[in-house]
């Protein structure tokens, strides 16, 4: 059988920044002609950054994609690596689209081409456009209509985009048809909470179907709320695994593969789902047998927690990176968000980079002050003291506050505090909010909701304390220090607001509303469906409108990580005006 050395390259992109994306992709392509690669695929967009979002509908944009590509390929010979085929992602146009109602204007495509000797040999846009969760994709794309092959070395070789995989139908089914010995898709495809399980079963399944050995390709880093975590996978036509890439780690995965040889009466013209054949031939002869010496290993998977935890991480990291900020400030109050946010804080810039302010009022315990100072000193994390008691007193002089006024006061206070620190040193706030208090509402508008991003948003209170747990039990491991204080993890959550207050004095307890709260914001489940499912129906109800009336409050939430199938913003879409009630 022919044999192909095929190079993957798992690496992250900044939307916008073509110069450093380009410069990139050319550093990746010299490596894997080092590696002796006679194939080399980038990830879908890796020229732009994935998602560009409305940057697609700017013809100048656009426009400067495509210069970018040719430039790319130029480049690329000219350092030497033009005889290095090279796969990979753009954002393009359609020269044959022509505008009408319903279509993107300037009919922008997401696009990848194949560039070779210094040209662009070969191009395709995505066929299916995903339109559900954070996917707008027929906002700003028409879909391409061909089935790319690629004959080089003798073997024919299909190429798709990330959706082409996810749905049925397409170009999967065309790549059998048009005999292809491999199938080769780019994707940037978002992280999930349990996705790798879904992507694996998903990649196994397309090969089967293809009947060829499929290679899938994914992204890494993280675009303002997006995480991409890699985990780019080969498998082989009979579903088995060949090769997996580590999850959240930029690099390259090669492999040495031996394909069936390509057919001479190798189909053309139409095929599945109304595509064309587009077939660019390289190279018909295969190459001189070798010795093979890349198996392009199998990473192991990262246990549950630790998974998200590493989201967690690199969600905030490529935030302040790619924004161009180097230090985050937390208000720290000893319990445990702030003390998770702090750790990941800590693990995503360094402990020399994160600012935690302790703002203790009247009503702060002094196990709470000491659980803050006690993080500060584990993690070693600058911290300073700035009690909000002499500012505190002068409103309350002047205004005469009483109940969730007075209470509410202290948490704006403490934003307006960490606001003024931000303005004075350059530090970017992290709003310590979790999903279960934005769901219900359990947050103070222009106070603990300030900030420029909120680390933990989609991550359930039930969930801080597991992720608490793993972290601490991953630096016993190290033989390091446990960076959360047992404290903070073991007291009743509390606010501290006003004298001996918990959480559940406003909330049911947190394992009960978390299960209430995955049913209805997570799966969209009514609440007959969710009293059926065994909980009360007047504490569903109460739960419910809780959601329903707090939506005002997310839409100014900062952003932050998303790591479940639906989290708060672009996955979960609803008005601030609703009439609309599931307990009615």
């Amino acid at each position: 059988m022919p044999q192909l050395r095929l190079a993957l390259n798992q690496i992250d992109s900044t939307v916008g920044d073509l110069a450093a994306n380009a410069e990139a992709v050319v550093r990746w392509t010299r490596h894997s002609a080092e590696q002796g690669a006679h194939l080399a695929a980038f990830p879908e967009m890796a020229l732009t950054g994935y998602p560009v979002e409305d940057l697609a509908l700017r013809s100048s944009f656009v426009e400067a994609s495509r210069a970018a590509l040719r430039d790319l390929a130029a480049r690329l010979a000219d350092e030497g690596l033009g005889e290095l085929p090279v796969i990979v992602g753009y954002l393009d146009r359609s020269e044959s689209a022509q505008p009408k109602y319903g279509q993107p204007a300037g009919v922008p495509q997401n696009a990848a081409a194949v560039l070779h000797r210094g040209k662009i040999a070969l191009t395709f846009a995505k066929h299916h456009l995903p339109n559900y969760g954070v996917f707008d994709e027929y906002r700003y794309f028409v879909p391409g209509d061909t089935m790319p092959v690629l004959r080089m070395h003798g073997i024919d070789i299909a190429l798709a985009i990330c959706e082409d995989l996810w749905q049925e139908g397409g170009r999967v089914p065309a790549a059998r048809t048009a005999k292809a010995g491999l199938l080769v898709s780019i994707n940037a495809s978002p992280y999930e909470r349990d996705k790798d399980d879904t992507r694996l079963e998903l990649v196994r399944k397309r090969a089967q179907e293809a009947g060829c050995t499929t290679a899938y390709l994914a992204m890494i880093g993280g675009q303002d709320e997006l995480v991409f975590d890699g985990d780019s996978i080969v498998v082989g036509p009979d579903g088995d695994v060949i090769a997996r890439a580590p999850q959240f780690a930029e690099g390259c995965v090669v492999l040495d593969l031996d394909l069936p040889a390509a057919e001479a009466d190798a189909p053309t013209g139409m095929v599945d789902d109304g595509l064309r054949i587009d077939r660019l031939v390289l190279s018909e002869e295969p190459l001189p047998a070798y010795e093979p010496e890349r198996t392009g290993g199998y990473a192991e998977r990262l246990e549950d927690d630790e998974e998200v935890y590493s989201a967690l991480v690199v969600g905030l990291r490529a935030y302040a990176a790619k924004n161009g900020f180097r230090s985050v400030l937390i208000g720290l109050s000893g319990g445990i968000d702030s003390a998770l946010v702090a750790a990941i804080a800590c693990d995503a810039v360094g402990a020399e980079n994160v600012y935690g302010v302790s703002m203790p009022s009247k009503y702060s315990s002094d196990h709470s002050k000491d659980d803050a100072a006690e993080l500060a000193r584990r993690t070693g994390l600058n911290f300073r003291t700035v009690p909000i008691e002499p500012m505190f007193t002068a409103y309350m002089d002047s205004l005469g506050l009483t109940g969730l006024a007075e209470e509410n006061l202290q948490s704006r206070l403490r934003g307006t505090l960490l606001m003024a620190i931000s303005n004075q040193e350059g530090h970017i706030v992290l709003a310590p909010g979790n999903k279960s208090e934005l769901a219900v509402g359990y947050s103070t508008l222009y106070g603990d909701s300030v900030g420029a991003y909120g680390p933990i948003k989609d991550v359930y209170k039930t969930s801080i304390f597991h992720l608490a747990h793993w972290r601490n039990r991953a630096a016993e491991e190290r033989g390091q220090t446990p960076p959360i204080p047992e404290n903070s993890i073991a007291k009743p959550p509390s606010a501290e607001l006003r004298p001996g207050q918990v959480d559940t004095d406003s909330l049911p307890d947190y394992p009960v509303l978390d299960a209430i709260l995955d049913l209805y914001v997570d799966q969209d489940k009514g609440a007959d469906e969710i009293t059926e499912a065994g909980f009360d129906r007047q504490l569903v109800v109460k739960t419910l409108r809780m959601v329903d009336t707090a939506e005002y409050k997310r839409r100014q939430y900062p952003p932050g990580t998303k790591i479940s199938a639906k989290g708060f913003g672009k996955d979960r879409r609803l008005p601030i005006t609703n009439r609309w009630r599931e307990h009615a």
